[in-house]
C-alpha cells in the first residue's frame, strides 16, 4: 500500500497492490484544516513543554518522600488538587507524634532507680532489647540527655577549677629564676650595684622625662615589658622605668636589671618596704581585706567542693575572685601613686602582663582635659566579648547602695595602660573613695562586686576619666582565644589579661609569639632554669 501527498494540489491518494485506490482530493472543511502541518507543529510543541514538566514534578514527588507509584491511576491520585503542598503521609504523622510525646517527657519525672545509658549505642540496644512504649522511651531519651549534660558541665567546672590553678601557680622555671638571681645578688657585688647610677639619680624625678610605673613580682614579665618598651621606643633615652615588688623579689629583681642593661633608658627598681610612705596607717584597706578571709572563703564557697548550679563562666569568674593577686599590695598600689611619686607631674601605668610595640611618647602629648586617668573605654569596640563592658558586668545591681548611686549602662574602662596626670589626681579625692568602697564591700560581706581592684577605681575614678583611642590598648589577649591577629600587630600595647598568661603552659599559642620574642632564651639565667621557648 502506499500513500502519496500533495501540498500543492491539496490532495490525498491511497493505493494497493490489487489496485484498488481511494482519492482524497477533494477533502476540505473542518477534517483538512486538522490534519494540517500546523496542527501538529502545535500538537509536538504543546508536548515538549508538558512531558518535561511531568518528569520535574515526578521526581519531586519522589524526593519529598512519596511512596513509589508506577501506574497512571496512582500518579493521578498524587496530583489533587493539593499537588503543589506537602502531603501529610505517614511518616510526617510519626514525626508530630513523636513531638508530642518529647513535650509531654519534659514536665515527668524520670523514676529513680533507672540505668541510665551512656551512649547512644547503649541507647539503642536498650530500646530494642526492651521494646518500651511511646512514654517510656520519651523519658529514657529524656534521662540520658540530662545526664550527659552534667556530665558536660561537671567537666566544664572542672576545666575551669584546674585552670585557675595553673593560672595563680608560679611555673618552677620562673621560680628558679627569682632564686638564682636572689642568690647573685648576695655573691655578686655588679648585681647589686645601684639602679640607677648616681649621676643619673637626678632624672628620676624629671618631668622631662617619659616615667613608666610597673609594679610587679614576676621577674620574667617585668623582662619582657622593659624589653619591649625600650625597643619600641624612638627615643630610649628619655625613658625612665621605675619598678615597684615586694620585699621577697626585690634582691632578684634588682640583680636582672643590674646585669642587664637597658641601654640609655634609665630604670629603678624599689621594694614596697622602700617607700616610707606605705604603712598600715595609709593603706589600712589592705590589713581589712587581709583579716576578712573568712568571710571571703564563705561568700564564695569552697573550691574544693564545685557548686554544680553555676554555670562555667560564674564559676570562673568565682575563681578569679579568690586569686591571692586581689589582697596583694602590688595589686593595690595604683591607687597611691601620687604619694609614691610626689615629684613627678604624669606617668604611664603598665601592668606586668602587657607588651609594648609602638612609640608610647606621644602619649604624653594627649591633653587629658583636665582629667586624672586617660584610659581606653570597653564598652564598644570589634570584639563583642571583650570590649562589651558596662557596670552592670562588675557590679550587683541588685543591692540597693549600688543601684541608688550608678548607671548599669555606664560605660568601663581598662586598666592595664593608664596616663595618669598626677598633678590634677592630687587635688582630688580618689583614693578616699576607693578606700571608702572597699569598706562598703567588707561591711556588705562582698556583695557589692566580687572581683579585683577594677570595681572599686571604677567608683573612685568616676568623672575622672579622659577616653583615649583603642589602638593604644588592646585588652582581652589572656581571654579571647579569638583575637584578631591582625589588629594585634597594629596596637601600641597588647594586653594578655586573663588566665591564660603568655608565660604559661596554658597561653593560647597563636598569641604568644607576641610576647615570647622579647624573652632572651640565650641568658644564663634564664637557660639554666630550663625555661624554654614554646614549640
Amino acid at each position: 500500500m502506499q500513500i502519496r501527498l500533495s501540498p500543492s494540489m491539496r490532495s490525498i491518494t491511497i493505493s494497493s497492490n490489487n489496485g484498488f485506490g481511494l482519492d482524497l482530493t477533494k477533502v476540505k472543511g473542518a477534517a483538512a484544516r486538522h490534519v494540517s502541518y500546523r496542527t501538529l507543529f502545535y500538537t509536538v510543541l504543546a508536548l515538549a513543554c508538558l512531558l518535561p514538566f511531568v518528569f520535574i514534578l515526578t521526581a519531586i514527588m519522589t524526593l519529598e518522600g512519596f511512596n513509589k507509584c508506577s501506574s497512571l491511576d496512582c500518579l493521578g491520585r498524587r496530583l489533587g488538587p493539593s499537588f503543589l503542598v506537602r502531603v501529610d503521609d505517614g511518616s510526617t504523622r510519626v514525626v508530630k507524634d513523636l513531638y508530642k510525646m518529647l513535650d509531654r517527657a519534659k514536665s515527668e519525672e524520670v523514676p529513680s532507680g533507672w540505668k541510665i545509658p551512656e551512649s547512644y549505642h547503649e541507647f539503642v540496644a536498650d530500646v530494642k532489647s526492651n521494646k518500651y512504649d511511646a512514654k517510656t522511651f520519651a523519658l529514657r531519651l529524656k534521662a540520658m540527655m540530662d545526664n550527659m549534660d552534667r556530665e558536660i558541665k561537671k567537666a566544664r567546672l572542672a576545666e575551669q577549677l584546674h585552670k585557675h590553678y595553673a593560672a595563680i601557680s608560679l611555673p618552677k622555671g620562673i621560680h628558679c629564676l627569682s632564686l638564682r638571681l636572689t642568690d647573685e645578688y648576695s655573691s655578686n657585688a655588679h648585681a647589686r650595684r645601684q639602679l640607677p647610677p648616681p649621676e643619673k639619680v637626678p632624672l628620676l624625678t624629671d618631668n622631662s622625662r617619659h616615667h613608666f610605673v610597673l609594679p610587679t613580682d614576676n621577674i620574667l614579665a617585668a623582662s619582657v615589658v622593659a624589653i619591649s618598651l625600650v625597643k619600641a621606643s624612638l627615643n630610649p633615652s628619655k625613658v625612665v622605668l621605675h619598678i615597684i615588688t615586694d620585699k621577697k623579689t626585690y634582691p632578684g629583681m634588682h640583680s636582672w636589671f643590674a646585669l642587664n642593661s637597658l641601654g640609655s633608658a634609665i630604670v629603678e627598681v624599689k621594694g614596697v618596704h622602700q617607700f616610707d610612705w606605705l604603712t598600715r596607717e595609709n593603706i589600712p584597706v589592705i590589713e581589712a581585706m587581709e583579716s576578712q578571709r573568712d568571710l571571703r572563703s564563705r561568700y564564695h564557697g569552697d573550691i574544693s567542693g564545685m557548686d554544680k548550679e553555676d554555670n562555667p563562666r560564674v564559676f570562673s569568674s568565682k575563681l578569679q575572685a579568690r586569686s591571692p593577686k586581689y589582697i596583694s599590695l602590688l595589686n593595690h598600689i595604683r591607687i597611691y601613686l601620687p604619694e609614691l611619686f610626689p615629684a613627678l607631674n604624669k606617668v604611664v601605668f603598665l601592668d606586668d602582663d602587657v607588651v609594648v610595640q609602638r612609640d608610647l611618647a606621644p602619649l604624653w602629648d594627649i591633653d587629658l582635659s583636665g582629667k586624672v586617668n586617660g584610659a581606653v573605654e570597653t564598652c564598644r569596640g570589634e570584639d563583642s566579648w571583650v570590649m562589651s563592658k558596662r557596670f552592670r558586668n562588675y557590679f550587683n545591681f541588685s543591692h540597693p547602695l549600688i543601684n541608688n548611686k550608678f548607671d548599669p549602662k555606664e560605660c568601663a574602662w581598662a586598666y592595664g595602660m593608664n596616663v595618669f596626670d598626677l598633678s590634677a589626681w592630687r587635688k582630688t579625692n580618689i583614693r578616699e573613695t576607693f578606700h571608702y568602697w572597699i569598706r562598703e564591700n567588707l561591711k556588705s560581706n562582698f556583695t557589692l562586686w566580687k572581683l579585683g581592684t577594677l570595681p572599686p577605681a571604677l567608683m573612685a575614678f568616676r568623672g575622672h576619666i579622659h577616653p583615649i583611642d583603642a589602638s593604644w590598648h588592646m585588652l582581652g589577649l589572656g581571654y579571647q582565644e579569638k583575637t584578631d591577629l591582625s589588629s594585634v600587630k597594629k596596637a601600641s600595647v597588647i594586653h594578655y589579661n586573663g588566665q591564660s598568661k603568655p608565660w604559661l603552659d596554658i597561653a593560647f599559642r597563636h598569641l604568644q609569639p607576641f610576647w615570647t620574642k622579647h624573652v632572651n632564651y640565650s641568658n644564663e639565667f634564664i637557660r639554666n632554669c630550663h625555661i624554654l621557648e614554646p614549640r
